[in-house]
């Protein structure tokens, strides 16, 4: 059964919601819900780290982000070593970043996406496949990027 994990701040909270809904009702999934609880303003970094913490934490689960914009989310979520975090607006950049990312987190914006959209978003995220071949190779390279050995300056 895949496990996916699911964060929002209050700019996401309601898609959250619908969000979980949907996912509840699907076979082969387990759900669960890090947070936030409600539409009072929180701070979107502290549901980012929940989430990615989780994700590194258990191989093979996955993450999904919401904030306003999914922006502050994937920024913070990408913070954490061994997270692949991807902003996705449609379901092109959805597919692309599993194919060629092998994204374990995706970031919504709960503002600029509506249900059905996002629904289509995750279901094409879900079910795309890493690519490997030439891809796995620029994966390498973020990982050397994560532990200081990568960057050069010429």
């Amino acid at each position: 059964m895949l496990k996916i994990y699911l964060g929002s701040d209050h700019g996401g909270y309601r898609l959250k919601e619908e969000i979980k809904k949907y996912l509840k009702k699907q076979d082969k999934l387990n759900i669960e819900d890090l947070g936030t609880y409600s539409e009072e303003s929180c701070d979107y970094p502290d549901y980012a780290c929940k989430v990615a913490c989780k994700v590194v934490e258990k191989p093979n689960s996955l993450g999904i982000l919401l904030c306003g914009t999914g922006i502050g989310m994937v920024i913070s979520a990408n913070k954490i070593k061994g997270v692949r975090a991807a902003l996705v607006y449609d379901e092109f950049t959805a597919k692309m970043s599993k194919e060629h990312n092998d994204a374990n987190i995706i970031a919504i914006g709960g503002r600029t996406t509506s249900r059905v959209k996002a629904i289509k978003i995750i279901n094409t995220w879900l079910n795309s496949s890493f690519q490997g071949q030439r891809h796995k190779r620029r994966l390498n390279k973020i990982k050397s990027i994560e532990k200081g050995t990568y960057c050069k300056t010429s």
